[in-house]
This record gives structure tokens, sequence and C-alpha cells, in this order.
């Protein structure tokens, strides 16, 4: 057994009692991610001292308590710790629903005014937004209109908008009611550990910094890979896309992470101010380097047109034009119904000359010398080693993996991939991880905007995103079919020639 070494932390303070509104709080998000996240919370401590949550929509779920036992029904599902009677009790006395609309939510103001001062309540409202994107103006309007908005902070829901233009509209909208540090655009990958670990690697560590640049950095690669195929969320799909759902969110916002200049501080001014920065640099994606896909069969799912063009698959390549990463490509993908799932962001260095070492070992079987390109590892169509690379694994059991040459055992000089390895959760026993909904939860009951997104990246990204957007949309290229199980088309495995995806079957 590894030694391990507990966390030592201080235990954060409780964010002022208040009162939180949930907009779609019988939708499913609500009851996978949200109420368990709450409760989770209050379990751990970081709820504040007194709270109250109430649900609303349009159609009534029934009575108050009927409304509560379907949130009982969720946590016993989706919760991550042991449903007391005891825990339960605390919790449930607090939840609430009242029905409202974008024409009407007197009651609901009513309520959220009668609540606050019951609990007499010191910190900002939240409001979650969990609405589909055509309704989002209005009821925006309603909350201004009836002062819930009135010093809140809003939490919305991907995406944010379907282009440049859609983007812009919706962001005047929003700041006709509420101030930009009023607003928090949520993205759940930002949230995940793993993926705030990528800061902390890169800038906590001096062995690493002075090698994140384009003089050491050969490639990027950011795979997103998932088995599920859309699973009954036909109409939501066929209105987005692979593109719209993860790209310009989640897939982007990692490589904002990876490429990032080092900021004045953690602060949520200083990374935005680098982020933005960052944002800008990156070049319009070029089409003729976008490959989409739609897996065999998704014509057949429930809801789909059976002429459908509607891409389930994205690969593409893209380049940040700054001083650190000029010439190095990043290779970004996403798909459904793809051979694994996983959310691996590799980092690849270039390679030193490697003629004075002759052997390579590759496995039972493997092959010596270079390979077609020049690369290490393998003759014309063989095996071949991967050169090195910083692999972050970002699930709920983040691992940083450094992959190496180094001599094998034997007679000869020979050279091996080996591994040195960080496994988070080992080595930091003891230490208890939020999942990423309720450490973005908790930040907003903070006030911290940092792992949020502001309109000007927003905008930003889908400027750069357009060129793509055009080509690939309707009356634009069709998507290239794919198997189910696959890895994508073909052309998508071809795109980061000569070295390939890490994850492609092979690595």
């Amino acid at each position: 057994m590894p030694d391990r070494t507990d966390a030592k932390t201080t235990q954060p303070q409780r964010p002022e009692n208040r009162v939180l509104v949930l907009f779609g709080a019988t939708g499913d998000l609500a009851k996978r991610k949200l109420f368990p996240g709450f409760f989770h919370l209050m379990l751990e401590g970081l709820m504040p001292e007194d709270f109250r949550i109430i649900g609303s929509g349009r159609h009534s779920p029934g009575t108050d308590e009927e409304f509560r036992e379907r949130i009982h029904a969720a946590l016993d599902e989706f919760g991550r710790k042991e449903l007391t009677d005891e825990a339960w009790s605390e919790f449930s006395k607090r939840l609430s629903f009242v029905v409202s609309s974008a024409d009407d939510g007197t009651d609901l103001a009513d309520a959220v005014k009668a609540a606050e001062e019951e609990i007499d309540a010191k910190g900002k409202r939240l409001v979650y937004l969990s609405v589909p994107p055509a309704a989002m103006r209005g009821m925006v309007g309603m909350l201004g209109e009836t002062g819930i908005a009135k010093d809140a902070a809003l939490v919305i829901e991907k995406p944010f908008g379907h282009d440049v233009e859609s983007a812009k509209e919706l962001n005047a909208a929003l700041h006709e009611t509420l101030a930009e540090d009023q607003i928090f655009r949520i993205d759940h990958f930002l949230g995940k550990e793993a993926a705030q670990n990528i800061l902390a690697f890169r800038f906590a560590n001096g062995l690493f910094e002075p090698i994140w640049n384009r003089d050491h950095v050969a490639y990027v690669q950011i795979d997103v890979p998932e088995k599920l195929t859309i699973e009954g969320r036909a109409a939501f799909y066929e209105g987005t896309g692979a593109f719209r759902d993860m790209v310009t969110t989640h897939l982007l916002q990692l490589l904002g992470f990876v490429a990032l200049e080092p900021p004045v501080a953690l602060t949520a001014a200083a990374l935005h101010a680098e982020r933005t920065k960052l944002f800008q640099s990156l070049r319009p994606l070029d089409p003729e380097r976008v490959v989409v896909g739609q897996y065999d069969g998704y014509r057949d799912e429930e809801d789909v047109a059976g002429d459908s063009d509607v891409e389930t698959f994205v690969a593409l390549e893209a380049w940040v034009d700054n001083w650190r990463w000029t010439g190095v490509p990043f290779f970004l993908r996403t798909g459904k119904a793809l051979a694994e799932g996983r959310r691996t962001v590799t980092v690849g260095f270039r390679e030193p000359p490697l003629r004075m070492f002759p052997l390579l070992h590759n496995g039972p079987g493997g092959q010596g010398g270079e390979d077609a390109d020049g690369y290490p590892g393998g003759t014309a169509g063989g095996p071949r080693a991967r050169p090195n690379e910083i692999v972050f694994e970002l699930s709920e059991e983040p691992t940083v993996s450094i992959e190496v040459l180094a001599k094998v055992p034997g007679p000869t000089l020979e050279l091996g991939g080996a591994t040195f390895r960080l496994d988070v959760d080992q080595d930091f026993y003891g230490a208890h991880g939020l999942e990423a909904y309720e450490r973005l939860l908790h930040d907003v009951m903070k006030g911290d905007h940092t792992l949020f997104t502001r309109a000007e990246e927003i905008e930003r990204l889908w400027e750069v995103c357009a060129p793509a957007l055009d080509a690939v949309g309707a009356g634009g290229r069709a998507p290239l079919p794919y198997e189910q199980g696959s890895w994508g088309p073909q052309e998508a495995i071809d795109l980061p020639h000569p070295r390939g995806w890490r994850l492609d079957g092979t690595a």
C-alpha cells in the first residue's frame, strides 16, 4: 500500500442565509444533480445555516408534500450520501413549490419575499434558470418585473445562444435586467476537481511551467468520447447537435485551462482577463480541418427526422496564435456511440533525437527502430510507442499520468514506455471533494465567478466557431456515417497525423 497524505484544508465559511429558486425543479437536471447537490452540501456544512428552496415551473407537481416525495426519490436514486430519516427531515422542511411562468410570477415573488423574511435572509437569493433557450428571455423579463432578479445571483445553463448573433441577443436581454456580475453561466466541466487540477499542476510546479509552451509541446488533445447514444434527447439534439452541445462550451473551455497564460492570482478577475486574451488569440476554425459524423442508426431514433443531417460527432484542429502556442495544434474530439466514454486531456511533447537508441520495446512481438513518419516505435503499419505525454483523466476518480521512455531491464539498451502516475483519491486520502455541480453551486452562494464564463468570452467563442458552423450546418457539408462502438469516421481518426489520437483503441 503506497503512502497516503492526509489533505489539510480549512473548512469554508458557510454562506449567509438565503432563498434558492429553482426553475425546472421537476426536470432531469434537478433530479440528478441539483437537489442531490444541495443535499450533499447541507450534510457537509456548506449550505447556509438556514435556507429555503422554492421549486417553480408552469405545471404543479401537486401538493408540497407530493413535491417532497419526488425529491426524496431523486435523492434515494442519485444522492452520494446515505439518505437517513434525520437528514431528510432537516432537508425536506425547507422545500416547497410555486407555479409561475413568463407571464405571471406574482405568487412566486410573494413566496420568495415571505421565505426571506422567515429566515432573515442576508445573502443574495440564488435563481437557477434551467429552462429551454427559447423561454430564457421571457423568464428573465418576468424576474425583472416581479423584483425577483433584484440583487439576485442568476445561474443559467448552456447553450448560451445558437450562434454569434443569438449569443449577443441573449446577453443583451440578460443585461436589460441584471448586471454582468449577477450572472453565472454554468459549465459543469469547469467544476470538476480534475479540470481544476490542470491549473494547479501547471502553475504550482516549477518542474512543468517552464516547458508548457511551443518550444517543448508538440500537440494537445482534448478528447471527450461518449459510449451512450442520444438516449431520448432527440428534441434537444435535433436542434443543437454535437458541435453546439460540446465544442463551443466544454471542449473550448478546457482548452482555456490548458493554454491559459499565468494569471497574477487565481482570482475571478485575473482568470477572466487571461481567458479573454486567450480566446481572442484563438484562430477562427478552418472548416477543412473539421470532421463531423453521424452514428449509424441515429435517424431511426424516436423523434429524429428521417433525413436528419444533425452531427453526433465532431473532431477538429484548433490553433492559438500567441507567443506561447503558435505552431502547436490543439485537437478536439467528442461524439455519441463511440468506443469508450472518457474525458482525457493529453499534452504531447517534442522528442529528442532517438537514433542513439537502436531498439524500442513494444511488448511481445514489438518492433524497434522508427516508423515511416520518423517517430520511434515500429515500421510502417506496425506499432509505435507514444511520445512523452502528460495525460489528465477528468473522471470522478481523477488521475494524472506522465508517460516517458526508460530502459527495459536486460542485456541490451532497449527502450520501453513507463508511467509516473498521480492518483488523486489515493494520494489525498481522506480529502472529500465536491461533485462539479456542488462546487459550482457553492461558488455561486459565495459570489465567486472564478469558474464561470463572462459574456465577452462566450461571444468570442461563437466567432471562432462560426466558419465551421456555417460549413457543416443546414445546407452545408453532410456528416459522415460511422459505426456505433467505433472511433468515428476515418477522416477524424486520421486528423492528428502522424501521431494519432491517444484514445484510438491502440494506445
